[in-house]
């Protein structure tokens, strides 16, 4: 009357319960792309410095041009005088 009673536990099924998979396995395609991703981020920041040079030394060159055209006009109208 006094002793406590243990509810019953139920019984475990004898067959292993598999979980279905979501998401089907990506091919495995040897090597994985993360190895490569510095050597993409360093060509990338190469081209962009490469590219900001061009456009200095074009910058620099078309200024040079005005200032050849400015002098040679400058000193042809000298001459003239």
């Amino acid at each position: 009357m006094f002793r406590p009673r243990l509810p019953d536990v139920p019984t475990l099924p004898t067959t292993p319960v598999v979980p279905q998979q979501t998401q089907t396995p990506l091919p495995s395609m040897g090597r994985s792309l993360t190895p490569y991703a510095g050597a993409v981020a360093a060509v990338v920041v190469v081209g962009i410095v490469l590219t900001a040079l061009l456009a200095a030394v074009a910058v620099t060159a078309v200024s040079v041009a005005v200032a050849a055209v400015v002098l040679r006009s400058l000193l042809n109208g000298a001459t003239k005088h």
